[in-house]
């Protein structure tokens, strides 16, 4: 690997496919396991893009090979799920955030984990399920139009919240709405046209700003 080679860890919130369109210079690398930045830099990776990472079924990345990282000399950049999470908590010792989803943790507006894990089909990664995070912009777009009232949207939000995160996606949120009287069959139907033709997929435009941030990190070292 050659020095200035850099790599991003992805899968869920942007494809490699979708890195590729932006930059074919990024090896992409499946999310992250505990190890796996230590054995980025440790190979000479001197940019890495952390995007996606394990959250429960493997040891996550761990703060201490971050930060042994970027002691080293390596630039670690984060943002849009696990990479926005450690962003968060790592800033202070050299990590650089980018991204809304990153801001948000940083400011304490949310905290859980399970604000943007997902559950992802192990052999494309492909999305199986919804993350809060991408709930909550698409809920907030709802009401600024008009679609729903808060009072809905405060519902639907409680309902997605209590969904486990394997399974929490918005067509069974509203299908779970309607039986509960949440929301009226028509109500459903305005909600899945509105969103049918409003992109709310926060992690991805996230996930695209860490790309372009190794990218241009990348010219500069060149």
């Amino acid at each position: 690997m050659a020095k200035h080679d850099c790599i991003i860890f992805t899968g869920p919130s942007l494809s490699w496919s979708e890195v590729a369109s932006i930059d074919k210079r990024p090896r992409c690398c499946a999310p992250a396991v505990r190890g796996d930045i230590s054995s980025a830099a440790e190979a000479g990776a001197r940019l890495i893009g952390l995007i996606d990472g394990v959250f429960y079924n493997r040891a996550a990345v761990s703060h201490r090979e971050i930060i042994h990282a970027v002691r080293s000399g390596v630039t670690v950049v984060g943002g849009s799920s696990m990479g926005a999470l450690r962003a968060s908590e790592l800033d202070g010792f050299g990590m650089i955030g980018v991204g809304k989803i990153y801001a948000c943790f940083k400011q304490g507006l949310i905290e859980a984990d399970d604000e943007v894990a997902v559950a992802y089909n192990p052999v494309t990664f492909a999305p199986v399920s919804d993350p809060l995070v991408n709930i909550r912009l698409a809920l907030h777009s709802l009401v600024q139009t008009g679609v729903v009232d808060t009072g809905t949207s405060d519902a639907l939000l409680g309902l997605a919240r209590s969904t486990f995160y394997l399974e929490r996606s918005i067509p069974l949120l509203l299908s779970i709405a309607e039986q509960r009287a949440l929301v009226t069959k028509q109500g459903r139907i305005g909600i899945e046209t509105f969103l049918a033709t409003h992109d709310y997929d926060l992690k991805k435009r996230d996930a695209k700003l860490v790309v372009q941030a190794v990218i241009k990190l990348d010219n500069q070292l060149r």
